[in-house]
């Protein structure tokens, strides 16, 4: 998988022109496995959390630059209301290099249910799946559907960080990779 790729532009917000590090996954592509983390607050502890884990699921990542943001913050709470009505067997994730501290307690805050998972870490993730904003450190806007066999069934990239991502769309994938 070529994950240094860049592409120069493709990613803004107003005028400042982002570069994105590594290659745009498409729908047949194979999901990049991930080991992510979350901070369980009714534990106290961290959590490292695999693509694996929810093998034989359709998943839908949404990926956001920070949860410190307006358009973040509304796009991970419609997902949460779009979570109930999507197919039973989906995962929702949401995936930022926000701290998984930072995230617990916004997901706290906002009564989201479904799991908030930080890249802080490593930047592997963002360059395996195409969302690594190099001059910022954070993650493109981006939604993928992952189907039960672990393929990428829609994925988009969102250019302009300023809007969200075409939720109808993503949710139809995810309907169809629910049946299929």
């Amino acid at each position: 998988m070529q994950d240094t790729e860049e592409r120069h532009g493709e990613a803004f917000e107003f005028t400042e022109l982002l570069t994105v590090v590594g290659r745009k996954l498409r729908p047949g592509d194979t999901a990049p496995t991930f080991p992510l983390e979350r901070f369980d607050a009714a534990e106290g502890a961290m959590r490292t959390v695999l693509m694996s884990d929810t093998a034989g699921t359709v998943r839908l990542l949404n990926v956001v630059n920070s949860l410190d943001t307006p358009v973040c913050q509304v796009e991970t709470r419609r997902w949460e209301k779009m979570r109930e009505t999507l197919a039973e067997a989906v995962t929702v994730y949401t995936i930022s290099m926000d701290l998984p501290f930072a995230q617990a307690r916004w997901s706290l805050s906002e009564s989201v249910q479904h799991q908030l998972l930080s890249a802080h870490r490593s930047e592997e993730f963002g360059r395996h799946y195409g969302v690594l904003l190099k001059e910022w450190r954070l993650l493109q806007r981006a939604v993928f559907v992952i189907d039960r066999n672990g393929r990428i069934t829609h994925a988009e990239y969102i250019g302009d960080q300023m809007n969200e991502p075409d939720y109808d769309a993503a949710a139809v994938a995810v309907q169809a990779a629910s049946v299929s």
